[in-house]
């Protein structure tokens, strides 16, 4: 690898990596040509790859007219048309989008209006919100007070208007007899209480990955759990915001991930994979009743100067284009659900061969594993392992790249997300497999344990 020359540039860590040269389709090259298999789509964002001619055109043309028109003094064809079509796939009454540049700000801007919604319709006494523990929702101060991760927030605590938690529902991890229908329950009947004893008169919004992302590795709760979660929410008169940051966009087989549960919400928030990486683009969908009492009410006091940038939403139109098959017939959605059924199964797989697997999990390409001590106690491994970051760099090495994260609250525990490109085929996953147990291998190699 040529000799990296010194960077002004900071990030989380000092970690360097090898300069980009050209990204298409699923793979990567860096400048001395290694190529990478992207298995983490990014930050599970390039949902339809990398390259799209299609998408580029469609920038082009929107560059060759405009790059940037402020809200307040245009609107512009490319935004109008964005937020036409997504207001097509969501569910019913949820048909006012506002647009921004990432998860984070979606998730602001979603508290926000919840917030002016609740004052305007004469309940300023609601102004609490209600998360999961572990869970992840951004990482502004707004955002950081919903997130349920504590390596992440708690340098922060001083600043942090924190929300309430419940647990997040870790099925996988319960020693009880009871059935999942009746675990889904249980833990949905967590915000019940969570409401009576914060005062439902005082409680605002529930605030829910409907897969879980990158904090609990793509944890699917039991089907009972999100209609439990919806029935509780009107029982209280507690708005449902689903956070589809990452589930959004596809990336489950369905548009929304609450699709799966016929569940629908009251505020959405969509990032990641709504653009695919091709321009910073996020989104908040809300019922038409909600925005009309906040903007009769005076209007929505929040802004951002990038909202509906038309270069940013000229590339978020070409690839919900994608994504839907208008151009190819292949509808990505559909491909999501059968190639991740594939790799769920080959992941599940692993774990004959692996006994530090304790569990494969997610929907459509949404998927992690996650290492255990034990599988039969689900102990973590010792978190001076530090196994979440070996593994990533190992397979880095071998040129696939994952993401990881520490599964339990961020200070222990140890899981894999695996979620290629929507565009990934078998031969992908047949690359993905082999690069993967390569890289397991050396690194249990290395380990005691």
């Amino acid at each position: 690898m040529n000799q990296a020359a010194p960077s002004h540039l900071f990030y989380q860590t000092r970690l360097r990596r090898p300069l980009l040269q050209r990204a298409h389709g699923v793979h990567l090259w860096d400048i001395d040509g290694k190529r990478y298999l992207d298995g983490s789509s990014g930050a599970m964002v390039c949902n339809i790859g990398h390259g799209n001619p299609r998408v580029l055109e469609a920038m082009r043309r929107q560059m060759e007219r405009a790059t940037f028109a402020y809200r307040l003094h245009f609107e512009n064809d490319a935004s109008e048309q964005l937020a036409r079509q997504c207001a097509a796939l969501m569910p019913a009454d949820i048909n006012q989008l506002f647009f921004v540049s990432g998860g984070s700000e979606a998730v602001e801007s979603a508290l926000k209006l919840a917030r002016q919604y609740a004052v305007a319709t004469g309940e300023s006494t609601r102004y609490k919100f209600i998360s999961r523990f572990p869970s992840y929702h951004g990482a502004t101060l707004g955002a950081l007070g919903l997130t349920g991760q504590t390596s992440m927030t708690a340098p922060f605590a001083p600043m942090l208007q924190e929300s309430a938690k419940i647990p997040a529902p870790t099925c996988y991890l319960d020693t009880d007899q009871l059935s999942e229908e009746q675990r889904g329950l249980r833990y949905a009947d967590m915000l019940e209480a969570e409401i009576l004893k914060q005062g439902p008169e005082t409680v605002l919004a529930f605030v829910v990955e409907p897969v879980g992302g990158a904090s609990t590795g793509a944890l699917v709760a039991p089907d009972s759990y999100l209609p439990r979660i919806r029935e509780i929410c009107n029982r209280y008169g507690v708005l449902l915001i689903l956070d589809e940051v990452m589930t959004g966009g596809g990336r489950t087989g369905t548009f929304l991930a609450g699709e799966h549960w016929q569940v629908t919400p009251d505020i959405v928030v969509l990032s990641k994979g709504f653009a695919a990486g091709y321009m910073p683009l996020g989104g908040m969908a809300a019922r038409d009743d909600i925005v009309r009492a906040v903007l009769d009410d005076g209007g929505f006091i929040h802004g951002f100067t990038y909202a509906g940038n038309p270069l940013a939403c000229a590339a978020g139109l070409a690839v919900l284009e994608e994504l839907q098959g208008i151009h190819t017939g292949v509808d990505l959605m559909q491909q999501a659900r059968t190639i991740g059924d594939l790799l769920k199964r080959r992941l599940q797989s692993l774990m004959q061969d692996y006994p530090h697997i304790g569990d494969v999990r997610g929907m459509g390409l949404l998927l992690a594993f996650e290492l255990v001590n034990d599988r039969h106690s689900m102990q973590p491994l010792p978190a001076a392992l530090e196994a979440h970051q070996k593994l990533v760099d190992i397979a880095y090495e071998e040129g696939l790249i994952i993401y990881s994260r520490r599964t339990r609250g961020g200070l222990l525990g140890d899981h894999f997300m695996v979620c290629p490109p929507l565009i990934s085929d078998e031969d992908t996953i047949e690359e993905l497999m082999a690069r993967l147990r390569r890289s397991l291998d050396r690194f249990f190699k290395g380990v005691r344990l």
